[in-house]
C-alpha cells in the first residue's frame, strides 16, 4: 500500500491525465457510434458485451480493456487508432 501510495504522491498529475484520456476516449467512441447511427444497444450486441458496459465507457465511469476497444474500433469500421485521435485538453 505504501508502494502505490508513494507512486502517486510522487506523480500527482498522473491521475488527472487519465481520467482526461479516458472522458476524452468515451467522447470520441460516443461521436463515431452516433454519426455511425449506432445505438449502445446496437453496438455492445455487435461486440457481444453487456449493454450498459458502452454507456459506462463513453461516461468514462470504466478504464475498459483493449481488446474492449479493439472491437469497438472493428463495429465502428475504423482504423483503432481513430478512437485516440482527440486533444487532451477536454
Amino acid at each position: 500500500m505504501f508502494i502505490i501510495f508513494a507512486i502517486y504522491s510522487e506523480f500527482p498529475l498522473m491521475e488527472e491525465f487519465e481520467r482526461k484520456f479516458i472522458i476524452n476516449l468515451g467522447i470520441k467512441i460516443k461521436e463515431i457510434r452516433l454519426e455511425r447511427k449506432l445505438s449502445q444497444e446496437m453496438l455492445a450486441n455487435d461486440i457481444d458485451i453487456p449493454i450498459n458496459q458502452i454507456g459506462r465507457i463513453e461516461r468514462a465511469e470504466i478504464n475498459t480493456s483493449v481488446l474492449t476497444i479493439l472491437k469497438i474500433s472493428i463495429a465502428l469500421e475504423i482504423d483503432i487508432k481513430e478512437l485516440f485521435d482527440f486533444e487532451m485538453g477536454k
